[in-house]
């Protein structure tokens, strides 16, 4: 039987203390310890298409964060993994920084330039290198807070055929924004054309079928050594995928 293990990071920098934010050394270390207990790298698209190795890692980034290509890709690329990039298309090329909720607490302050995305020629560049660059919506909105079915539907379609046209390629996979999908939303993500997506649920296995909120394992800064190998270890990730764990997150979280 396979192991599927999709981690999820955001920004990659020394000195920035937001939690999404994780140092180099601990990536590195990190994605180290996987490769060395037998893991292979894959983009989201073509290990969910498969065939897949025994243990296969995704390494995804939301966000597109310039710290992605300056400080991630080299780490990534002297271990011999892909990448796969979903990037909210608002913001590539433009010179004002990516403020949503959860990162405009840092405008104006020494850690703003660590907001500024990745333009359309450093995507290119990627995709040439054999990086996956997914949707993440265009505003980076709460999905099932946008109540008008024709917002949503463009959050949706039109990031696609964005990226569809900057980058000349299908774009088929989607990272919600803060990982929030309901089944309203999958269904529009379905009707736009996507073939797959993920989010940051409770739950760490999906069902076989689940195709449109396949799960990852979000890592922070301040996951130290330790608490990483318990979060991606498969027996952690089994007990999250029980129906009991489900039934107590559900009781938890109302």
């Amino acid at each position: 039987m396979s192991d599927l293990l999709i981690l999820c990071y955001h920004a990659v920098d020394e000195d920035w203390p937001a939690t999404l934010s994780v140092r180099p050394a601990a990536l590195e270390r990190q994605l180290t310890h996987l490769v060395q207990r037998g893991f292979r790298g894959a983009t989201f698209t073509n290990a969910l298409r498969g065939p897949r190795s025994r243990r296969t890692l995704v390494v995804t980034f939301d966000d597109g964060y310039r710290s992605v290509l300056e400080q991630a890709k080299p780490i990534l690329d002297r271990l011999g993994l892909p990448g796969t990039l979903f990037v909210p298309t608002d913001w590539p090329g433009r010179t004002q920084p990516m403020a949503w909720d959860g990162t405009d607490q840092w405008l104006g302050t020494p850690h703003e330039p660590e907001l500024h995305a990745l333009d359309w020629d450093q995507l290119r560049g990627l995709a040439a290198d054999g990086w996956e660059i997914g949707g993440h919506t265009c505003s980076h909105p709460h999905l099932s807070r946008v109540r008008e079915d024709d917002r949503l539907a463009d959050e949706l379609e039109r990031s696609k055929a964005i990226l569809e046209r900057e980058l000349d390629a299908a774009c088929t996979s989607l990272a919600y924004p803060y990982g929030d999908v309901d089944a309203r939303v999958a269904a529009a993500t379905e009707r736009a054309g996507y073939a797959a997506a993920c989010t940051i649920p409770r739950i760490s296995k999906p069902l076989a079928t689940d195709r449109l909120r396949w799960p990852r394992t979000p890592i922070h800064r301040v996951d130290t050594d330790r608490r990483f190998r318990v979060k991606v270890s498969p027996v952690t990730r089994s007990v999250r995928s029980s129906r009991a764990f489900a039934a107590l997150a559900a009781r938890g979280a109302s």
